[in-house]
Protein backbone atom coordinates (compact mmCIF):
# COMPACT_ATOMS: atom_id res chain seq x y z
CA UNK A 1 0.00 0.00 0.00
CA UNK A 2 1.44 3.36 -0.95
CA UNK A 3 1.91 6.18 1.49
CA UNK A 4 -0.63 8.81 0.45
CA UNK A 5 1.26 11.58 2.20
CA UNK A 6 4.00 11.23 -0.43
CA UNK A 7 1.45 11.62 -3.24
CA UNK A 8 -0.62 14.46 -1.81
CA UNK A 9 0.35 17.70 -0.15
CA UNK A 10 -1.26 17.77 3.27
CA UNK A 11 -2.10 20.76 5.39
CA UNK A 12 0.69 21.26 7.90
CA UNK A 13 0.01 20.30 11.49
CA UNK A 14 0.59 22.77 14.29
CA UNK A 15 3.94 22.09 15.94
CA UNK A 16 2.21 21.08 19.18
CA UNK A 17 0.53 18.14 17.36
CA UNK A 18 3.40 17.01 15.13
CA UNK A 19 4.85 14.61 17.70
CA UNK A 20 1.52 12.72 17.89
CA UNK A 21 1.05 12.39 14.14
CA UNK A 22 3.28 9.34 13.55
CA UNK A 23 1.70 7.50 16.48
CA UNK A 24 -1.87 8.28 15.36
CA UNK A 25 -1.20 7.49 11.69
CA UNK A 26 0.57 4.25 12.66
CA UNK A 27 -2.34 3.20 14.87
CA UNK A 28 -4.79 3.87 12.04
CA UNK A 29 -2.66 1.91 9.59
CA UNK A 30 -2.35 -1.06 11.97
CA UNK A 31 -6.02 -1.18 12.97
CA UNK A 32 -7.97 0.51 10.16
CA UNK A 33 -8.78 -2.63 8.17
CA UNK A 34 -9.88 -4.51 11.28
CA UNK A 35 -12.16 -1.64 12.32
CA UNK A 36 -13.55 -1.39 8.78
CA UNK A 37 -14.32 -5.13 8.72
CA UNK A 38 -16.12 -4.82 12.05
CA UNK A 39 -18.00 -1.62 11.16
CA UNK A 40 -19.29 -2.95 7.85
CA UNK A 41 -20.17 -6.29 9.39
CA UNK A 42 -22.10 -4.77 12.28
CA UNK A 43 -23.89 -2.29 10.03
CA UNK A 44 -25.09 -4.94 7.59
CA UNK A 45 -25.98 -7.43 10.30
CA UNK A 46 -27.94 -4.79 12.23
CA UNK A 47 -29.83 -3.41 9.21
CA UNK A 48 -30.61 -6.97 8.13
CA UNK A 49 -31.85 -7.97 11.58
CA UNK A 50 -34.21 -4.99 11.58
CA UNK A 51 -35.75 -6.35 8.37
CA UNK A 52 -35.96 -9.92 9.69
CA UNK A 53 -37.77 -8.74 12.83
CA UNK A 54 -40.04 -6.34 10.88
CA UNK A 55 -38.72 -3.25 12.67
CA UNK A 56 -36.78 -1.60 9.82
CA UNK A 57 -37.41 2.06 9.04
CA UNK A 58 -36.67 1.10 5.42
CA UNK A 59 -39.62 -1.33 5.30
CA UNK A 60 -41.99 1.04 3.48
CA UNK A 61 -39.27 2.03 1.01
CA UNK A 62 -38.50 -1.61 0.18
CA UNK A 63 -42.22 -2.41 -0.19
CA UNK A 64 -42.75 0.54 -2.55
CA UNK A 65 -39.62 -0.18 -4.58
CA UNK A 66 -39.97 -3.92 -5.11
CA UNK A 67 -43.75 -3.81 -5.54
CA UNK A 68 -43.82 -6.83 -7.87
CA UNK A 69 -42.62 -9.21 -5.10
CA UNK A 70 -44.57 -10.23 -1.99
CA UNK A 71 -42.91 -8.15 0.75
CA UNK A 72 -44.02 -10.55 3.50
CA UNK A 73 -41.37 -13.03 2.38
CA UNK A 74 -39.03 -10.75 0.41
CA UNK A 75 -38.15 -8.35 3.23
CA UNK A 76 -37.18 -11.08 5.74
CA UNK A 77 -35.15 -12.87 3.04
CA UNK A 78 -33.43 -9.59 2.16
CA UNK A 79 -32.75 -9.08 5.86
CA UNK A 80 -31.23 -12.55 6.21
CA UNK A 81 -29.13 -11.86 3.10
CA UNK A 82 -27.87 -8.62 4.68
CA UNK A 83 -27.12 -10.41 7.95
CA UNK A 84 -25.07 -12.97 6.00
CA UNK A 85 -23.24 -10.13 4.22
CA UNK A 86 -22.51 -8.63 7.63
CA UNK A 87 -21.05 -11.86 8.97
CA UNK A 88 -18.91 -12.32 5.85
CA UNK A 89 -17.62 -8.74 5.85
CA UNK A 90 -16.72 -8.93 9.53
CA UNK A 91 -14.37 -11.90 9.11
CA UNK A 92 -11.50 -11.75 6.63
CA UNK A 93 -11.67 -15.45 5.62
CA UNK A 94 -15.27 -14.87 4.43
CA UNK A 95 -14.61 -11.52 2.76
CA UNK A 96 -14.70 -12.73 -0.86
CA UNK A 97 -18.11 -14.28 -0.32
CA UNK A 98 -19.30 -11.13 1.46
CA UNK A 99 -18.19 -8.92 -1.41
CA UNK A 100 -19.96 -11.18 -3.91
CA UNK A 101 -23.19 -11.09 -1.88
CA UNK A 102 -22.80 -7.31 -1.50
CA UNK A 103 -22.23 -6.86 -5.26
CA UNK A 104 -25.49 -8.72 -5.91
CA UNK A 105 -27.42 -6.71 -3.29
CA UNK A 106 -26.19 -3.14 -3.71
CA UNK A 107 -27.55 -2.37 -7.20
CA UNK A 108 -31.04 -2.98 -5.83
CA UNK A 109 -30.50 -0.38 -3.12
CA UNK A 110 -30.26 2.30 -5.80
CA UNK A 111 -33.57 1.31 -7.48
CA UNK A 112 -35.65 3.87 -5.55
CA UNK A 113 -33.62 6.67 -7.13
CA UNK A 114 -35.10 5.63 -10.48
CA UNK A 115 -38.43 4.04 -9.51
CA UNK A 116 -39.42 6.44 -6.71
CA UNK A 117 -37.79 9.80 -7.48
CA UNK A 118 -40.43 11.68 -5.47
CA UNK A 119 -39.46 9.72 -2.38
CA UNK A 120 -35.71 10.16 -2.87
CA UNK A 121 -35.37 13.73 -4.11
CA UNK A 122 -36.66 16.85 -2.44
CA UNK A 123 -35.24 18.96 -5.28
CA UNK A 124 -33.43 17.07 -8.04
CA UNK A 125 -30.48 16.66 -8.42
CA UNK A 126 -28.89 17.87 -5.18
CA UNK A 127 -31.41 17.96 -2.34
CA UNK A 128 -32.09 14.47 -1.05
CA UNK A 129 -34.82 13.37 1.33
CA UNK A 130 -33.92 11.28 4.36
CA UNK A 131 -34.61 8.19 2.24
CA UNK A 132 -32.31 9.54 -0.46
CA UNK A 133 -29.54 10.11 2.06
CA UNK A 134 -30.03 6.54 3.32
CA UNK A 135 -29.49 5.32 -0.25
CA UNK A 136 -26.54 7.58 -1.13
CA UNK A 137 -24.61 6.41 1.95
CA UNK A 138 -24.21 3.17 0.04
CA UNK A 139 -21.48 4.91 -1.96
CA UNK A 140 -19.40 4.85 1.23
CA UNK A 141 -20.13 1.15 1.64
CA UNK A 142 -19.00 0.51 -1.94
CA UNK A 143 -15.76 2.40 -1.29
CA UNK A 144 -15.15 0.55 1.95
CA UNK A 145 -15.77 -2.82 0.27
CA UNK A 146 -13.28 -1.87 -2.46
CA UNK A 147 -10.66 -1.05 0.18
CA UNK A 148 -11.20 -4.37 1.95
CA UNK A 149 -11.34 -6.32 -1.32
CA UNK A 150 -8.13 -4.67 -2.45
CA UNK A 151 -6.42 -5.99 0.66
CA UNK A 152 -7.23 -9.64 -0.06
CA UNK A 153 -4.01 -10.41 -1.89
CA UNK A 154 -1.83 -8.71 0.72
CA UNK A 155 -1.32 -10.23 4.16
CA UNK A 156 -3.33 -8.43 6.83
CA UNK A 157 -1.45 -5.63 8.60
CA UNK A 158 -2.33 -6.77 12.11
CA UNK A 159 -3.76 -10.25 11.76
CA UNK A 160 -7.27 -11.37 10.95
CA UNK A 161 -10.17 -9.63 12.69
Amino acid sequence: MSDLSSDVRLLPLPKSLQRFDPWIAGWMQRHGHRVLHFALGVTFFWFGALKVFATSPADALVRATVYWVDPDWFIPVLGAWEMLIGICLAFRPLLRLGILLLALQLPGTFLPMVLLPGVVWDRFPFVLTMEGQYIVKNLVIIGAALVLGGSLRAPPKSGPP
